[in-house]
């Protein structure tokens, strides 16, 4: 995912920065590693890049790639999987 040229306005920064950490607090514990919350906040900009604004889409389309990617599905709890 590539962000590269975008420029975000400072509300649509700060949706972003809280949007990474319910992502990342939705991770085992043990999951929260700063690779994985790289990857996450990638997708998050690449969305937003795309015009994305709905907290709970690019939370989940920043998850879902990273599930994949990762295979860490087993991992999340149904509840958590729960938006």
């Amino acid at each position: 995912m590539n962000a590269t040229g975008a420029s975000f306005q400072p509300e649509l920064i700060e949706l972003m920065k809280a949007v990474l950490d319910d992502a990342t607090a939705m991770l085992p514990e043990a999951k929260r590693t700063s690779a994985i919350k790289a990857e996450i906040a990638s997708y998050i900009l690449a969305s937003a890049a795309k015009g994305e604004r709905d907290p709970v889409a690019l939370k989940m389309a920043a998850l879902s790639a990273v599930v994949e990617c990762t295979h860490y599905s087993h991992d999340i709890s149904p509840e958590r999987r729960a938006v």
